[in-house]
């Protein structure tokens, strides 16, 4: 064995295992959300004391539970996955033969025939659903529980099965199986002639699935009960940088309190995460910092307005002030310091922040320091 061999022998465990890994994590995280959909269901229709809870059950679950993840809208989602889904009863039944503790845990009635709801039924009555359909244990073992939660949000069982397949034969990212579905791919494909020839150019053109697209996902780390800072991945330079702009504007003294770090927000169905959050004591206001090793871009401007508008809407309270962006980005190897104001009036705060906050100097100076 020479050494070229070596590297090869290793890199192809190391690859074959972390998929290995990906994919027992992601069955795991199916098979549970599945289930308490499951269960949400069967308590709906069959619980004794089911009126008591009534319109609210999945918000008392929620405060009943308390267990980080499981929130009144992914309750929403499991149901909605286990009344599309209920097919994959069977599979999940084979994934828990394995644990015998568990299955013991399961309702009688869970082992008998599956029982398909009314939603389910009224999903399956259309011929070519039944023609279109993904079997069942393709769609347990082919497909993350993120593209199934996407997919099972589309009403029409043909384009969910449209969508199941090219998911599955693509292997799409769960963000290239959204892009898809917005550009109206499975549209396109109706009125295009030759639908072998668009399919093979969409999967030229998109970005596959890959390991750590599941292990990194929010959802996955709850899961797991991993800490928030493992889905943060940055390089050396940046994260020296972040380490040092935190403890710099500290150090400024005009009333910077640090309030977080890689802050995670939650719009719509996408996770952001905020570089750095302070709140100033004297401008009673949030200060967001976002800092990009790269020269600037007009997305950046636009996420970046985005966070202050979400602190306005979610965070801020009645007497704050409005938030102010700070956004930092390299040009050329110089420092490009932008200052995102969007949304505040022009009043007396607009000059006290100019007074308060450091100088475009001493920022510039800062990111100058660091990068050396």
């Amino acid at each position: 064995m020479d050494f070229e061999t070596l590297v090869k022998h290793i890199s192809t465990i190391q690859d074959t295992l972390q998929r290995q890994a990906a994919h027992a994590v992601n069955l795991a995280l199916t098979s549970r959300n599945w289930l308490i959909g499951y269960y949400i269901v069967e308590f709906e229709q069959h619980g004794e004391d089911r009126a008591a809870y009534g319109e609210q059950l999945l918000k008392k679950l929620e405060l009943r539970l308390k267990i980080k993840g499981l929130t009144e809208r992914r309750f929403r989602e499991f149901r909605q996955l286990y009344l599309v889904y209920p097919q994959l009863k069977e599979q999940i039944l084979h994934y828990l033969a394995s644990a015998n503790d568990f299955r013991h845990t399961l309702p009688a009635e869970f082992t008998e025939p599956i029982r398909h709801t009314a939603y389910a039924e009224s999903q399956t009555t259309d011929n070519q659903c039944d023609k279109w359909g993904i079997p069942a244990h393709k769609l347990f073992n082919k497909l993350p529980y993120s593209h199934l939660k996407y997919i099972s949000k589309i009403e029409n069982p043909v384009k969910r099965a449209f969508y199941e397949m090219e998911s599955i034969r693509s292997c799409w990212s769960v963000r290239e199986l959204e892009r898809q579905v917005t550009s109206l791919y499975y549209e396109r494909s109706g009125l295009s002639q030759n639908k072998e020839a668009l399919s093979a150019l969409v999967q030229q053109q998109t970005a596959q699935l890959q390991p750590r697209d599941i292990i990194t996902s929010p959802v996955t780390l709850e899961f797991l009960g991993l800490n928030e800072r493992a889905l943060v991945t940055e390089n050396d330079l940046e994260q020296s940088i972040l380490d040092n702009l935190q403890h710099f504007l500290l150090e400024m003294g005009h009333g910077f309190c640090f309030e977080a770090r890689q802050k995670r927000i939650l719009i719509d169905e996408d996770y952001f995460f905020v570089d750095l959050v302070f709140y100033h004591r004297i401008l009673k206001c949030h200060i967001i910092v976002e800092l990009k090793i790269d020269k600037f871009r007009h997305e950046y401007a636009s996420q970046l307005n985005m966070y202050l508008n979400y602190f306005k809407a979610e965070i801020m309270q009645p007497d704050d002030n409005p938030p102010v962006g700070i956004l930092l980005c390299t040009e050329k190897g110089d420092t490009l310091v932008k200052y995102a104001t969007a949304g505040l009036d022009p009043n007396i705060f607009v000059q006290k922040y100019m007074i308060e906050l450091p100088t475009e100097d001493e920022i510039r100076q800062f990111i100058a320091s660091a990068n050396h």
